[in-house]
């Protein structure tokens, strides 16, 4: 899941300061999950629009939708009758949603009402983890299941580092040491004679060679 934060509100209204006919746009997807950017934060940041306004003394129209998937160019062409007689988009989907919009529709600028930060999963109700970067190259099988490239802080392929301490990380003694929790693992699962082999160097040019990457499955291509 990708997870994100929203932006301050001063920024917002930064970004929509000359600007009288506002929509925010949500997402029913990942952001509805983390609770940035569904149907209920739409309404929550209309209403600060609104207010903040209202304020100013400044007459604002200011509308609200939540698309399906702002990342799936079907659902953000259909939204052109909702969208084209505004001004300024603000959407609260991912980085990913503000960019297909934004291509979408060339004429209307599109700002982000939120951080994208990371990949990862609910620890518990409000708590999101990052779990991974999505470096192109899995290791999790001969890490047990546990991302070095993600959760250790150096990105080591061959740990623990000099810095790891009673199973912490040197950044925090919050943070778990990321190859601590993979020896366990490995002892847990009978494999510690995978820990003996050395995982060569991470190969960055292949797996982000040549700008943003594509992935096509041939078989419903159409």
């Amino acid at each position: 899941m990708i997870v994100a934060n929203g932006k301050p509100l001063e920024e917002i209204f930064d970004l929509v300061k000359d600007h009288r006919k506002i929509l925010v746009a949500g997402c029913n997807e990942c952001v509805t999950v983390c609770e940035v950017g569904g149907t209920k934060e739409v309404g929550i940041l209309a209403s600060a629009l609104r207010l903040h306004f209202l304020n100013q003394g400044v007459e604002a129209q200011v509308g609200e939708t939540t698309l399906q998937r702002q990342c799936d160019r079907e659902y953000v062409v259909g939204a052109r009758e909702t969208v084209e007689p505004y001004d300024i988009v603000v959407s609260i989907a991912c980085g990913v949603g503000c960019q297909f919009m934004a291509e979408e529709y060339a004429k209307i600028p599109v700002v982000p009402g939120v951080n994208t930060s990371f990949m990862g999963g609910a620890l518990e109700r409000g708590v999101w983890s990052e779990r991974c970067q999505g470096c192109g190259t899995c290791l999790l099988a001969q890490t047990a299941g546990i991302c070095p490239v993600s959760r250790c802080a150096k990105r080591v392929l061959n740990g623990p580092c000099g810095g790891s301490t009673k199973g912490k990380c040197e950044i925090s003694k919050d943070v778990d040491c990321a190859w601590q929790l993979i020896v366990d693992r490995l002892k847990s699962l009978g494999r510690m004679d995978d820990y003996e082999t050395l995982t060569p160097i991470k190969d960055w040019s292949t797996d982000r060679a040549g700008g943003p990457r594509t992935r096509i499955k041939e078989e419903v291509v159409s």
